[in-house]
């Protein structure tokens, strides 16, 4: 995956402290013109820029108002970008990609679900604060070959494994993908008690796991 400048990093980042969308947009899509280069953009751009507005926030030295544009600009840009994601090649695989039950930040999750998109991947892309009930009944209904779940908050750990146990005795062979930000504070042994649960701490690992488990694994991942 190619790496971007930090001058880039920098450039984007004060753009969204401004709350300038238009700037943060032409930033995006002048980067953006391969899936390499969107993948690098998310990885070193709005991911990292995420990160160090989700600090400043915890610091006091923004508002909530503030991380609230940020969140929603980035919103918007990804959704810009869409077209650029969707691979004509498709497969005929499905994944749903949703955030646990009480998580309110789904910006790491859309960046996942585009990854998928990007591998020809069918997806349905939940968001935020899926109630566990509703996602099972809807997984039931659509049958994934695979669950991509993301964890932004670290105290929500103890609902994340209060979903993986109710996923588990309606799908027990289903693979599910976790990652997100609570885990750069721990949590990832937690991961290892769950049988068929995989970790992918940024996109260079989601795709190794695409590569190898979820394009040249078994037929259908989830028998």
């Amino acid at each position: 995956m190619i790496s971007l400048t930090q001058k880039t990093q920098k450039a984007f980042l004060e753009a969204l402290l401004h709350g300038d969308r238009l700037l943060s947009s032409q930033i995006a899509t002048e980067l953006a013109d391969s899936p390499e280069a969107i993948k690098a953009l998310y990885e070193d751009v709005v991911k990292e820029s995420m990160y160090r507005i989700g600090q400043l926030w915890e610091n006091g030295e923004i508002s909530v108002a503030s991380e609230h544009v940020a969140s929603a600009i980035v919103e918007g840009v990804l959704n810009e970008l869409y077209a650029r994601v969707v691979s004509g090649q498709r497969t005929e695989r499905t994944v749903v990609a949703a955030c646990v039950e009480e998580e309110k930040h789904q910006i790491g999750i859309k960046m996942v679900a585009d990854v998928f998109e990007m591998h020809g991947w069918n997806v349905y892309f939940l968001g935020a604060d899926v109630p566990c009930d509703e996602l099972i009944r809807f997984m039931q209904g659509v049958k994934p070959d695979v669950l991509a779940l993301s964890l932004s908050i670290y105290f929500h750990l103890p609902m994340l494994e209060k979903m993986l146990v109710k996923i588990r005795d309606v799908f027990p062979a289903l693979p599910i993908l976790v990652g997100g930000q609570a885990f750069r504070y721990g949590g990832r042994e937690v991961l290892s008690q769950y049988a068929g649960v995989d970790y992918a701490g940024n996109l260079a690992e989601l795709e190794e796991w695409l590569t190898h488990r979820g394009e040249h694994g078994q037929d259908r991942l989830g028998e």
